[in-house]
């Protein structure tokens, strides 16, 4: 016998409980996490999914008002900025390296006006196409650092660099979504004159002000009398946050505004990363009824009106933007590797896009189908974007020479090449001056031997200047360059980074560079560094003679030593 199920009854059974609602879009949304990062799709777009399955237009869970799940949604959005605030450090400004600096305003600025147009074309007023621009010109930080890590990469010169342009945006995105929330909660765009900028802005300069006096003088006495109950702390730092969301609230200000200062107020205070590690989890779980929140709101009926201006906004975010990243990078003087590297890892809108738009809609600055559009874009951008950078290298090897166009002739780093023929021979070289490289570039000049460093990552050129090493730019994947190498009079090149660097889907550069350079005639030794043993005999066989495993070296150096203590110590106990 079959019972029927009363679906729309069992939805409205659900609804009228919070607790039963809660139960079923978590047990939902883990489902669909799982089957998420079987994909490898970050869990935000698995989120969105949830929201539309179990929004009003499919299975209505989420009704078309539900102002349980968005009092959850703005909590974690303003939990979401709180954070943001504790850990916005303006040092971070001036320990960005120019490129990342130079770039990230650059490709903000162009993909905002790009965008502006593209939005303008597609009906927008110029307003509205405005916020939809500088939407557009954000990347996600959060999937960006998960892949790379996954792959890496993240300490790689296009990883570093890409970091850096995430830090510019962020600090931008913070400024943006200030100004658009210090506009109010309502009001149509064209109410909105200058006096109103000058009373809002004069608003967000007290409350500046306000945070830059509690910082000074309440700040350090106030966390430090606290700091013996972190319990105490964290009720303490999301009251800060609520008083200050109110004070916002009380001015016509947004709230989210509010939790933004309460982080600044606490972001010099020593406990703060304390507080961000305890409230992180409460982030996310928040966090993820707003992008239900942004599912659930899709109008299935509008989708298909929406779905060709999405396509068109995808493809300027996933083409587009890592073209102007490119092009800027050309300029500065990088290969077109390390260009095409980060232009592809920034290919996607980035969760503050979406946060963004929601916020420009509540503040009357967009159309509501505004955040449905921009939900789509942001679905499709990071569903594509996430295997582009997975299969970034078999793509390059495809494109590799229409990307010349994105390359000056000589390089900037290859004219340092150039340099240094004039600076005479050496004796080895080392590539890769991190830690390892620099400590055997030491060994081997306090025995006399001409060391050149060599590695892709400018910082790490300056760091083995300092150490008075003569270094310069070069990307061992490049067999031009390979071949273009100082090799008269090295008796030995050194490969001091493992492979995980060049990431998992790359074929070994350790194996291309050994043969590239025997290809070119040298007949010197090649010395690779490996994570496993079990890599010796093929790397040996691709050109390598020596091969050093750092970690298995060291261990049996620190076993050596401390059983040649032990020993002195049995000697002098029988003494």
């Amino acid at each position: 016998m079959q019972i029927p199920i009363d679906w729309p009854g069992l939805a409205l059974l659900i609804q009228s409980s919070l607790f039963y609602q809660l139960s079923a879009l978590l047990i939902v949304s883990g489902v669909l996490g799982f089957i998420a990062l079987q994909l490898r799709q970050p869990l935000i777009v698995a989120f969105i999914g949830v929201g539309l399955l179990v929004g009003p237009g499919l299975l209505g869970v989420i009704g078309e008002e539900s102002s349980q799940i968005d009092t959850l949604a703005a909590l974690g959005i303003a939990l979401l900025l709180f954070l943001v605030g504790l850990k916005l450090d303006l040092s971070l400004i001036k320990a960005l390296g120019p490129v990342a600096l130079i770039t990230g305003l650059t490709q903000v600025a162009l993909t905002t006006a790009l965008g502006f147009g593209i939005a303008y074309w597609l009906g927008f007023t110029p307003m509205q196409a405005f916020w939809i621009g500088i939407a557009l010109a954000f990347s996600s930080t959060i999937i960006v650092v998960k892949l790379l890590s996954d792959s890496g990469a993240i300490e790689s010169l296009y990883g570093k660099i890409a970091l850096g342009i995430l830090i510019v945006q962020d600090i931008i995105v913070i400024l943006s979504m200030v100004v658009v929330t210090a506009l109010g909660t309502g009001g149509p765009e064209v109410q909105i004159g200058w006096e109103v900028f000058a009373l809002v802005f004069a608003k967000v300069f007290a409350l500046l002000i306000a945070t830059a006096l509690f910082v000074r003088y309440v700040a350090d006495p106030l966390t430090k009398s606290l700091a013996k109950s972190s319990e105490l702390i964290v009720i303490f730092a999301l009251g800060l946050a609520a008083v200050m969301a109110a004070l916002c609230h009380a001015l016509d200000l947004s709230k989210e505004l509010g939790g933004l200062l309460a982080g600044v107020a606490l972001a010099s205070t020593p406990i703060r990363d304390m507080i961000a590690a305890k409230l992180a989890p409460l982030r996310d779980f928040l966090l993820l009824f707003f992008f239900l929140g942004l599912g659930a709101q899709l109008d299935l009926g509008q989708i298909g009106d929406q779905i060709i201006p999405a396509l068109i906004l995808s493809g300027f975010v996933l083409i587009g933007k890592p073209v102007i990243i490119m092009s800027i990078m050309g300029l500065l003087g990088y290969r077109r590797r390390t260009g095409y590297m980060s232009g592809t890892t920034l290919a996607q809108i980035s969760e503050f896009s979406m946060i963004f738009t929601g916020l420009a809609v509540a503040a009357g600055q967009l159309p509501d189908n505004a955040a449905g559009l921009m939900t789509l874009v942001g679905m499709i951008t990071i569903t594509v974007s996430v295997y582009l950078m997975l299969f970034q290298d078999q793509l390059f090897s495809l494109i590799e020479k229409a990307l010349g166009i994105f390359e000056r002739k000589m390089p900037k780093y290859d004219e340092e090449l150039s340099d240094s023929h004039k600076r005479g021979t050496y004796d080895v070289l080392v590539f890769g001056m991190g830690r390892f490289g620099l400590a055997m570039s030491s060994a081997f000049k306090k025995n006399g031997a001409k060391v050149l460093g060599v590695d892709f990552d400018p910082e790490a050129i300056r760091a083995a200047q300092d150490y008075k090493f003569p270094a310069i730019y070069g990307d061992a994947s490049d067999p031009e360059f390979v071949k273009a190498l100082p090799l008269k009079g090295v008796n030995t090149v050194v490969l001091a980074f493992p492979h995980h660097i060049t990431g998992p889907f790359m074929p070994d550069i350790r194996m291309s560079f050994a043969r590239t350079l025997r290809e070119a005639g040298y007949a010197g030794h090649i010395a690779v560094t490996s994570h496993f043993r079990a890599a010796e005999k093929e790397l040996k066989q691709n050109g390598a003679d020596i091969v050093l495993c750092p970690f298995e070296d060291a261990a049996s150096h620190g076993a050596d030593h401390i059983l040649e203590i032990l020993e002195n110590d049995r000697i002098e106990n029988k003494a």
